[in-house]
């Protein structure tokens, strides 16, 4: 009690004089890494990306080392080949012809785009006809407003739509940035005692152990997330594969594709998946499209009600205001990786706060509190 009362005073009287030199020297150097981490920012989450990577395969590693007793360089090298025949596989029997589904999607975007407009126009023009018995009204001149001369304002969509989906600006950038995921995280994935060792030792001494089980629980957290969402992913895939089917929309191994990977992203996501299927039953007929929208949305539903529950027991819960507020921030700094990225960061941030941030740091000031 005294002394916890002598520390305090110790340090009230060191925080009521003036900054020493030292002190000043330490806030520009504070300041300094700051800026400089921001600088750093796009190469630090690259850096992330290889580690969530390095962490998938040390999870499979992980796996194949329960199910056939080996040791570890052995489920190492199992778990290289298997990737390395699940990406010949992909690259030559899936993405062909999905390259080919998504292109002729993207070229039907216009027409699902001018179709849907002049939906819009006719309704309008009818409910002009029913309100003022004619079509020279109110509603004829909120007609005339969106859509003058009859021109429909979407003359460029095609050429829009390919600028934002495609690649040719950075393509090089693209190229260089995954192989540097690539390799950062089989380096990781060989060594993942030693690389977290080397982060243990960035912290004072004293805390290192206490550090070492937090990143031991961060590391669990992006395993249960990972798992997770795999398998929600391929669930989301194949319901909407069997539901385009069973609706007669063109392109579904393209749009079924799609709602899997999309899948990964939160609440855009979903949202952005529903557009391209929508836009191809369009072109068949309106009801068409709005059965595919009812479908996609019984889809997020059986995935957020039924499969995620049952599939991430063990994950952190985490409120969908602080999942859509972490997809803005990390986007606005970090941009569109920073959106793939948003769920795994504010994982592992949630493990962070919780254990350093409340346990080690508010909880004892409580407990000093307590004691005093």
């Amino acid at each position: 009690m005294v002394g916890i009362n002598s520390r305090v005073t110790r340090s009230q009287g060191r925080q009521s004089g003036p900054m020493t030199f030292g002190q000043w020297l330490g806030l520009l150097a504070l300041l300094a890494a700051l800026v400089l981490l921001w600088n750093l920012r796009q190469s630090l989450i690259l850096v992330f990306t290889a580690v969530v990577i390095a962490m998938a395969i040390c999870t499979l590693v992980a796996r194949i080392q329960e199910r056939l007793g080996c040791n570890r360089g052995v489920a190492l090298m199992l778990t290289l080949v298997l990737l390395l025949v699940l990406g010949v596989v992909i690259g030559t029997a899936v993405i062909p012809p999905f390259v080919d589904q998504f292109s002729e999607l993207i070229s039907k975007l216009p027409a699902a785009a001018t179709t849907l407009l002049n939906l819009v126009r006719d309704a309008i023009a009818s409910a002009s006809q029913m309100l003022y018995g004619t079509q020279d009204g109110g509603m004829e001149r909120l007609r005339e407003g969106l859509f003058p001369d009859g021109q429909l304002p979407i003359p460029n969509l095609g050429q829009g739509a390919m600028q934002i989906v495609g690649l040719a600006g950075g393509l090089g950038a693209g190229v260089l940035q995954l192989v540097f995921v690539v390799a950062v995280a089989l380096m990781v994935a060989v060594q993942p005692v030693a690389y977290r060792e080397v982060l243990v030792l960035l912290v004072p001494s004293f805390y290192r152990r206490r550090f070492r089980t937090v990143l031991m629980q961060c590391g669990d957290a992006l395993s249960a997330w990972m798992a997770g969402v795999l398998i929600s992913s391929l669930c989301v895939g194949v319901m909407a594969a069997i539901g385009l089917s069973l609706l007669g929309v063109n392109l579904v191994a393209a749009n079924a594709l799609l709602a899997g990977m999309l899948n990964v992203i939160p609440n855009v996501g979903p949202t952005l998946s529903t557009i391209f299927p929508m836009s191809v039953a369009l072109l068949d007929s309106p009801w068409k499209s709005l059965a595919v929208l009812v479908l996609y949305v019984l889809i997020q539903n059986v995935e957020s009600y039924l499969i995620t529950p049952s599939v991430m027991q063990h994950q952190l819960r985490l409120l969908p205001g602080l999942t859509l507020s972490a997809q803005v921030i990390f986007t606005i700094l970090f941009g569109p990786i920073g959106l793939l990225m948003a769920l795994p960061l504010a994982v592992c941030l949630q493990v962070l706060v919780r254990e350093i941030v409340i346990r080690d740091i508010l909880d004892d000031w409580k407990r000093l509190r307590q004691a005093g």
